[in-house]
């Protein structure tokens, strides 16, 4: 199984499927790291807010591969917003991660009502000219937010992480995406495990042998989005990988697109979430 690979705005190449870290504790992010590593996926996506950028740090050593073959993305969590404030916190990060780089660093949420993001995405270009974050973006940041940044900096993201999976697939937003060259990465991208109950998603696993989780993760590759399942489970993080054997042909495609629905979302709304 060969991972699939896209180029970003910026001409960096990123790989499509990732381990997503969100609420893995720092104590079993090493093992899940250095797992999911061997197994073969290059991409690894934790957050400040996370707790355990220590954890994939070590993770990231203790298998081995040469840093420039995997690629690594952390964020900015939203009380160190604000241009000294979030260089201060990208330094942290990198420590620890123990790293001299990142290869993509992200603003968490917008957080609109602090109003700090612009100052916050002028700290993430420095980071970029400074080369210790190859590829900047967002996460979680809608249409306005983003129109903002472009307008004021002229520098527009390479990638904006948000919720995205089939009963959520926000179209008006991957049109924006699209029409400024932003890669969507979509985060909870099987739905927080809800999804592996449904009919039509099961029915289609079926007539593929596949598991549900394979296909919610090959309609997402295959709409060319970036995806990160999480899991701390070896055998998960196996079969979250195990999709580059198969496609989902046009019926398959028109069941999910027809699962999408406005009042999909799970997580908090942008405009509206106070952490």
């Amino acid at each position: 199984m060969m991972q699939t690979f896209l180029t970003l705005n910026d001409g960096a190449s990123i790989p499509q499927l990732g381990l997503g870290t969100w609420q893995t504790p720092d104590a079993q992010a090493a093992d899940a790291v250095r797992a999911a590593l061997e197994i073969g996926y290059r991409l690894i996506d934790t957050a400040a807010v996370y707790g355990n950028e220590s954890g994939v740090g070590a993770g990231l050593r203790a298998a081995g591969l040469p840093r420039e073959q995997v690629f690594v993305t952390t964020k900015l969590w939203n009380d160190r917003q604000g241009f000294d404030s979030a260089l201060s916190a990208f330094d942290e990060s990198l420590a620890r991660l123990r790293l001299d780089y990142v290869d993509l660093y992200l603003i968490h949420w917008p957080a609109p009502s602090h109003d700090r993001y612009l100052d916050s995405w002028r700290a993430l270009i420095r980071l970029k000219e400074e080369k210790r974050a190859r590829s900047i973006g967002v996460s979680n940041f809608q249409v306005p937010h983003l129109e903002r940044i472009i307008e004021e900096t002229g520098v527009t993201p390479a990638v904006n992480q948000i919720e995205l999976h089939p009963d959520f697939q926000q179209q008006a937003l991957m049109a924006f995406h699209v029409l400024h060259g932003i890669r969507t990465q979509s985060w909870s991208p099987l739905g927080q495990g809800a999804l592996l109950q449904d009919k039509t998603i099961r029915a289609i696993a079926k007539k593929h042998q596949k598991t549900p989780a394979q296909i919610i993760i090959r309609w997402h590759l295959e709409r060319e989005l970036l995806a990160i399942p999480k899991s701390v489970h070896v055998e998960r993080i196996k079969e979250n990988f195990a999709v580059f054997d198969f496609f989902l042909d046009a019926e398959d495609t028109a069941q999910l697109t027809l699962m999408d629905n406005a009042k999909g979302r799970i997580g908090p709304h942008p405009d509206t979430a106070e952490f």
